[in-house]
This record gives C-alpha cells, sequence and structure tokens, in this order.
C-alpha cells in the first residue's frame, strides 16, 4: 500500500502543466501568507528603490505549500530571470559554478530541496552568498590554486521541507527568512474559485467549500482535487459540481471529509488499535502499515498534528481523542451506508 497520490502533496508529472496554467506571477494575484507577502512587498521595493539584489531569501515549511510560486513571484517582481535547480541535482561545486557563472544581473537562482546539498557544493556558496564571488580551486595539492570570480548582482532563494536538516552556516547567510504554513479552509476556497475561472470549470460555492475542506490546507492538492472533481463531473453528471458531486465524486476518490484517505486511516487505526494509542516508533509504524518512513514523516504527520490527531513525542507517535473519535465516526458512516 502506498500513499494515495492525490493527496501525497510532492510534486508529480501530471502537475506541472497545471502549475505552470494556475501559479499567479505577482504578489497582487498571490493568495495567503499574507504577513509574508507584505514583507516581501516592502523589501522588494526597497531594494528596487536601492537598485541593488533583493537579499537571499530561504522559504520552509510543508511540500505544496507555495514555495516554487514564490520564488517565480520574487523574480518576476524585481524583473530578473529564474534559474530552477534541485538540490540533489547539483553533485559537484562545478555544476553550481556554471549555473553563478550563466546568471546575469538581476538574476534569481531557486535552489529547491537546499537542504540536500553535498558539504562542497554547500561551502561554494558561502562567499557567493556574502562577498558575490566565485573561489574556484584549480588543481590539487601543494600547486593548487584559488581562482576568484566576480559575480553580477543575483539572488539565491533556497527552499526546505526540512528546515532542521539545513546547516547553521548556510541558513545564516540568508537576509530574509520565512516559513510558509497551512493554508485555511477560506484561502483554499479563493484559490479553488480563481482556478476554477481560469480552468473554466462549472463550480458553485457549496461545491468549491466542500473541495476546499478536504485539500488538507494545501493549494497543490487543493487544484489537483479540483481536476478530478472536473473529471467526475463531466463523465459522471452534467458538468458542474455542486456540492452532491463533489460529496460523490471525493468518496469515490476515498478522501473523507477531513481530507484523509486510505493510508492515513490505517495509519491512526494502527497506533489506536494495534498499539493502544502509542507511542510507537516511527520505523515501527511504517512497518506495520507497509509504508516508508519519509512519507509518513513528510506527507502524512504535518497534516495530522494539525489536525489534532496526533503527537510527536520522544517516545514515538500517539493518536489522540480526536482521532479515535474520527475514525469512529468514519466507522459508524460507512455502517449505515451499507
Amino acid at each position: 500500500m502506498k500513499k494515495t497520490d492525490i493527496l501525497d502533496a510532492q510534486p508529480q508529472k501530471e502537475d506541472q502543466v497545471l502549475d505552470l496554467t494556475l501559479r499567479p506571477q505577482r504578489l497582487s494575484e498571490y493568495i495567503g501568507q499574507r504577513q509574508i507577502k507584505q514583507n516581501l512587498e516592502i523589501f522588494i521595493q526597497a531594494a528596487k528603490k536601492r537598485q541593488e539584489a533583493l537579499e537571499h531569501v530561504l522559504l520552509s515549511g510543508p511540500p505544496g505549500i507555495g514555495k516554487t510560486t514564490l520564488a517565480n513571484i520574487i523574480a518576476n517582481e524585481i524583473g530578473g530571470n529564474l534559474k530552477v535547480v534541485s538540490g540533489p541535482a547539483i553533485e559537484r561545486p562545478g555544476d553550481l559554478a556554471s549555473l553563478l557563472t550563466s546568471l546575469n544581473p538581476g538574476d534569481v537562482l531557486f535552489i529547491d530541496e537546499i537542504h540536500r546539498l553535498n558539504t562542497q557544493t554547500e561551502e561554494l556558496l558561502y562567499p557567493v552568498m556574502e562577498d558575490a564571488v566565485l573561489d574556484i580551486m584549480l588543481g590539487k595539492g601543494p600547486g593548487a590554486k584559488n581562482l576568484r570570480m566576480e559575480l553580477p548582482p543575483l539572488t539565491i532563494i533556497g527552499a526546505t521541507t526540512k528546515i532542521g536538516a539545513l546547516s547553521g552556516p548556510l541558513r545564516d547567510r540568508f537576509g530574509v527568512a520565512y516559513r510558509l504554513d497551512f493554508y485555511t479552509d477560506g484561502e483554499i476556497d479563493q484559490i479553488l474559485k480563481r482556478s476554477a475561472k481560469i480552468l473554466g470549470i462549472k463550480l458553485d460555492s457549496q461545491g468549491r467549500r466542500e473541495i476546499a475542506k478536504r485539500s488538507r490546507k494545501t493549494p497543490r492538492i487543493a487544484n489537483r482535487l479540483l481536476k478530478r472533481v472536473r473529471d467526475y463531473a463531466e463523465v459522471k453528471e452534467n458538468g458542474k459540481i455542486t456540492l452532491d458531486v463533489a460529496n460523490r465524486a471525493l468518496k469515490l476518490l476515498n478522501v473523507d471529509d477531513k481530507g484523509l484517505d486510505t493510508t492515513d486511516h490505517q495509519l491512526l487505526e494502527v497506533l489506536i488499535e494495534k498499539f493502544n494509542g502509542g507511542p510507537v516508533g516511527l520505523k515501527t509504524l511504517a512497518a506495520a502499515i507497509a509504508e516508508d518512513e519519509e512519507t509518513i514523516e513528510s506527507v502524512c504527520e504535518p497534516y495530522l498534528i494539525r489536525l489534532g490527531f496526533l503527537n510527536r513525542t520522544a517516545k514515538g507517535r500517539e493518536a489522540t481523542d480526536k482521532a479515535k473519535e474520527h475514525l469512529q465516526m468514519q466507522k459508524s458512516k460507512i455502517k449505515m451506508q451499507k
């Protein structure tokens, strides 16, 4: 059993075209993260007024929450080109050097999963971020020489889902650091309204709110659910998404009224019924539900903790009374439907 793809906030191939279509291009179009947006507006305007590069920005938070979107918006607002790269893809310092030397003044280098940079590559970033210079070692041993290259003014934006995995020296070199949080149902509702308009989807307010409350407070999941519910409405209904249509579609997708899927239910059931509510270690829990630890830790847990269904303690994971009540309610609904 694997986590249902539709509720996995990590980007998937099918999201690429959808993300490009729906992604806001300016801060004025960006919904949610109000305080971060207000601060960014000030910092960007100040940098433009001084005709300086924007300070390096670190964005952290759960997957699917808008870090890449914000990086695109920042590049658009300051008028620079955006170059995107993933931390694991930069295998050697030379790869990073090649990227940096290809940038023009005012450009933005976005490094996703920056916590996964290897040590040598990370250390190459230090003088780049501090003094806009690139130090390259030529040769090895006693005869090695250091070549220092000046770089044009640029901004590095790093994104991470694991801020604790980032080294202190690298974290300290970012002038601006923000943690993006889960969205409210109202904000997700606004995002769905905008997405439906762009995609030409017939979606009434009740259907929209139902999708919003099951979207795990995550924009990427909300847009993905909207797409799947639209497919259902076009094939099984008259094409319009109402409350009833949304309910039937989401039931077919095994997404309950809190946005939990089969994996979430099984995780909670194992915790409650097999381990008496916990605490249970991550490895034991992963083995018990045949799911990998990374998925539990990065996909399931953040949302379950946010709902108040799960506690993460030094001794392990614990299910709360709220989780027990929710599972009982879901089982009662299933019995009534039979």
